[in-house]
Protein backbone atom coordinates (compact mmCIF):
# COMPACT_ATOMS: atom_id res chain seq x y z
CA UNK A 1 0.00 0.00 0.00
CA UNK A 2 1.29 3.40 -0.95
CA UNK A 3 1.18 6.23 1.57
CA UNK A 4 -1.30 8.06 -0.71
CA UNK A 5 -3.70 5.12 -0.52
CA UNK A 6 -4.66 6.19 3.01
CA UNK A 7 -5.75 9.59 1.77
CA UNK A 8 -7.65 8.04 -1.11
CA UNK A 9 -9.36 5.61 1.25
CA UNK A 10 -10.35 8.48 3.56
CA UNK A 11 -11.76 10.41 0.60
CA UNK A 12 -13.83 7.43 -0.49
CA UNK A 13 -15.06 6.76 3.05
CA UNK A 14 -16.00 10.39 3.77
CA UNK A 15 -17.26 11.56 0.39
CA UNK A 16 -17.66 8.44 -1.72
CA UNK A 17 -21.42 8.81 -2.08
CA UNK A 18 -21.23 12.43 -3.31
CA UNK A 19 -21.33 13.54 -6.91
CA UNK A 20 -19.26 16.55 -7.93
CA UNK A 21 -18.73 18.37 -11.19
CA UNK A 22 -15.39 18.64 -12.92
CA UNK A 23 -15.74 22.41 -12.53
CA UNK A 24 -15.93 21.93 -8.74
CA UNK A 25 -12.94 19.59 -8.81
CA UNK A 26 -10.92 22.04 -10.90
CA UNK A 27 -11.68 24.84 -8.44
CA UNK A 28 -10.60 22.67 -5.49
CA UNK A 29 -7.36 21.71 -7.27
CA UNK A 30 -6.60 25.39 -7.96
CA UNK A 31 -7.34 26.24 -4.34
CA UNK A 32 -5.07 23.42 -3.15
CA UNK A 33 -2.18 24.58 -5.37
CA UNK A 34 -2.65 28.18 -4.19
CA UNK A 35 -2.27 26.96 -0.62
CA UNK A 36 0.46 24.42 -1.44
CA UNK A 37 2.48 25.67 -4.43
CA UNK A 38 5.07 22.93 -3.96
CA UNK A 39 2.46 20.47 -5.28
CA UNK A 40 1.83 22.36 -8.53
CA UNK A 41 3.58 19.78 -10.73
CA UNK A 42 1.88 16.66 -9.32
CA UNK A 43 -1.54 18.35 -9.41
CA UNK A 44 -0.91 19.44 -13.01
CA UNK A 45 0.03 15.87 -13.93
CA UNK A 46 -3.09 14.48 -12.25
CA UNK A 47 -5.34 17.01 -13.96
CA UNK A 48 -3.78 16.29 -17.35
CA UNK A 49 -4.10 12.55 -16.81
CA UNK A 50 -7.78 12.89 -15.85
CA UNK A 51 -8.46 15.17 -18.82
CA UNK A 52 -6.99 12.64 -21.26
CA UNK A 53 -8.43 9.39 -19.86
CA UNK A 54 -10.73 8.84 -22.82
CA UNK A 55 -8.17 9.75 -25.49
CA UNK A 56 -7.22 6.94 -27.83
CA UNK A 57 -3.69 5.64 -27.49
CA UNK A 58 -1.34 7.02 -30.11
CA UNK A 59 0.72 3.82 -30.09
Amino acid sequence: MYFTDRGIEELVERRGEEEVSLLWLGERLREFVDLNPEFETPVERLATWLARLDDEDDD
